[in-house]
């Protein structure tokens, strides 16, 4: 069953630190922290939701990913605490690196996720900020139980908002 999860509203903010880019996400999940916590760290859950990955997914291991956004490259895991933290870099040995952050919380009957993807360049803060909202979309409708839908639709349908809120944050 495919299903894409109505979201009224945006789930990510955007700013700038150091000359680069931050893309952050938060949501309220219906699940428990190690449920999420497999979810964001186990490959086969991972290929139903965000990116197909393979490799060394242990703390300093090296994997690659191939997410459903296209995005292709190597990645190293540089924090891992379950089921709490998750730091990887990815592109770890080029110039054009980045770092994914995630946190999880238990909040009332569900878990909280945080996610920021650090060192973008400023242009192109609102295309990820659509991409991590679609993925955090794609993220509640497998934990639901469903099959997510056309990523690259729903990305498109987000792309305005975030340009709007790219704007915002560089001025």
């Amino acid at each position: 069953m495919t299903v894409q999860r109505p979201v009224s509203r945006p789930v990510g903010t955007l700013r700038h630190e150091n000359g680069a880019g931050v893309v952050r996400m938060e949501d309220l999940f219906r699940t428990d922290v190690h449920d999420l916590w497999t979810a964001l760290t186990e490959p086969g859950r991972l290929a139903r939701w965000i990116a197909d990955v393979h490799g060394d997914l242990h703390l300093g291991g090296r994997f690659e990913a191939r997410f459903t956004s296209g995005w292709e490259g190597p990645g190293r895991v540089d924090v891992c605490d379950p089921p709490h933290r998750l730091l990887v870099t990815m592109n770890p040995d080029r110039d054009d690196r980045t770092e994914i952050e995630a946190w999880i919380a238990p909040d009332g009957e569900g878990s909280r996720l945080i996610v920021e993807e650090r060192g973008l360049p400023l242009d192109e803060r609102a295309v990820h900020g659509a991409g991590w909202q679609a993925h955090v979309e794609d993220l509640a409708v497998y934990l639901d139980g469903g099959s997510p839908a056309d990523w690259r639709a729903r990305w498109l349908e987000l792309v305005p908002h975030y340009e709007v809120e790219a704007a915002r944050s560089t001025s």
